[in-house]
């Protein structure tokens, strides 16, 4: 999945538990595991507001795109 997740890193950053994180945001600890992981498939725009709101970060904080190889490098032609 070019998609990586970061929620470990704020956790982290804002010392807070992820049974806390999942409190305060209104989920479970088992969705927010997936979530954290990088398992999920979806995120709903209100869990990633609420996660920004509580962790007091942007989106971009806590996802990246990290494509799955490298892109091809240009065909030369030889003479």
């Amino acid at each position: 999945m070019p998609i990586a997740v970061d929620i470990d890193v704020m956790l982290a950053r804002r010392k807070m538990s992820v049974g806390e994180l999942a409190e305060r945001v209104g989920i479970t600890p088992a969705n927010l595991a997936v979530l954290k992981n990088g398992r999920a498939k979806a995120v709903r725009f209100t869990t990633l507001a609420a996660l920004c709101e509580v962790l007091d970060c942007q989106p971009g904080d806590l996802l990246r795109y990290e494509p799955d190889h490298a892109p091809a490098e240009p065909a030369t032609n030889s003479a």
